[in-house]
């Protein structure tokens, strides 16, 4: 069972706008990849001991040679099935952990996928619960955890 646990920023208001900024960009940045089915390049906006975490699996997808592999799998499915999946992020609230190094982020996820020649339908709904990391200058997801809408809580 998901949790909220947001409290108010621990940053100066002015700094948190671009924090929050930078935090859209990179979820921009990364849904497009995963949805082009870029798998290293998506894989690598992991840390290297980066883990996904979907409550459908029973242990996370750890590392970022697996997590490649997945996004491979499914993207070589969907393609041969001639569908187009797309992410959307939204309702994002970011919350900054001390030095604004390390970021709580939870948001909910709509996952829609497109036939070709077909109507787009809304696949699922979720939420997605990061912590994300500053790794060299750059935002990485070291923890992803996904609560799908349509699985029984527990």
């Amino acid at each position: 069972m998901t949790t909220l646990t947001a409290t108010a920023p621990a940053v100066d208001p002015s700094l948190f706008a671009q924090l929050y900024a930078e935090v859209q960009q990179f979820y921009a940045h990364h849904f497009h990849l995963l949805d082009a089915g870029a798998a290293e390049e998506w894989a690598a906006t992991f840390t290297e001991d980066g883990f996904f975490h979907p409550e459908t699996l029973p242990v996370p997808v750890s590392g970022r040679a697996a997590l490649a592999a997945g996004v491979r799998r499914t993207h070589d499915e969907l393609a041969a099935e001639g569908v187009q999946r797309r992410h959307w992020h939204g309702m994002v609230s970011v919350v900054p952990r001390e030095g604004a190094e390390v970021l709580d982020v939870r948001c909910y996820a709509l996952i829609f996928s497109t036939p070709r020649g077909g109507s787009a339908a809304l696949r699922m709904t979720c939420v997605c619960e990061d912590v994300l990391v500053r790794v060299d200058g750059a935002w990485q997801v070291k923890e992803r955890r996904v609560t799908r809408d349509d699985q029984p809580a527990g």
